[in-house]
């Protein structure tokens, strides 16, 4: 039977890899890297990188495919991400029956598989379809929230206190719901419309890079300097990738 190994690589730094990451990498007949486009090429690059370093057997090959774009007019997100995962597993379904019978492939996932990203979704999609006989683990991977606590050298959560993982879309829908909120995919800066001026923010981008920015404060204060950061880092790269925790409140408080 062939098997799908769906690998997390952390959020930058290659030495994110795990030991068990590495040995999956090389325990494949193929690595399938995906091309996000123009703009994007960092993204592709460091995962070359990634596998020029750890790679040690020779006969492993590299199989590039493009990503197609996500098409949303006239459509709701549902809609859309839902057509869009269909074609991604279209892609998907021809890389797998181009293994050869009982072999491997990997797909290489930035941070790690089980935290927004949609590998195992869309893997679970082609499997269902029924045409093809293959099997599929998951080896987690450094996820963007450790990297930014680390970076912060902040715990994330307040003692006894819940954490919630959010997305930009829903913060700006119903504002902040938890004493600390890890807010992802805010391609519309949500926290700059946050009335709680008083709450702390803990913002980085390029986490793991040698790009990497971060910055902490009351919200107040330098949200401003992150909407300039972040729009000057954007035209820098062609591309961003943040995060940020929103917290209330302290340690021991009731």
């Amino acid at each position: 039977m062939k098997h799908i190994n769906i690998i997390g690589i952390g959020t930058g730094n290659p030495e994110h890899l795990t030991i068990q990451a590495i040995n999956a990498m090389n325990a494949a007949d193929v690595i399938f890297l995906p091309l996000k486009g123009a703009g994007k090429e960092d993204l592709a690059e460091l995962r070359r990188h990634i596998c020029e370093r750890y790679i040690t057997r020779p006969d492993i090959r590299i199989c590039e495919f493009d990503v197609p774009q996500r098409q949303t007019a006239d459509r709701t997100y549902a809609q859309s991400v839902d057509v869009w995962h269909g074609e991604i597993a279209r892609i998907y379904s021809e890389l797998i029956r181009d293994l050869p019978e009982g072999g491997s492939g990997a797909f290489l996932v930035w941070g790690d598989p089980s935290l927004y990203d949609s590998t195992i979704r869309i893997i679970e999609r082609v499997r269902q379809q029924g045409s093809l006989d293959f099997d599929h683990s998951v080896i987690p991977g450094i996820t963007s929230i450790q990297a930014l606590a680390a970076s912060h050298k902040i715990p994330v959560n307040l003692v006894g206190k819940p954490v919630e993982i959010t997305t930009g879309r829903r913060l700006a829908r119903n504002g902040l719901l938890t004493d600390s909120t890890v807010v992802m995919l805010d391609g519309e800066q949500a926290f700059a419309k946050i009335d709680d001026p008083d709450a702390e923010i803990f913002w980085g981008a390029y986490l793991g890079t040698e790009d990497e920015i971060v910055r902490s404060g009351r919200l107040g204060d330098i949200a401003d300097e992150i909407l300039t950061l972040r729009s000057e880092a954007r035209k820098r790269h062609g591309w961003i990738m943040d995060i940020y925790l929103l917290r209330k409140g302290r340690d021991f408080e009731e």
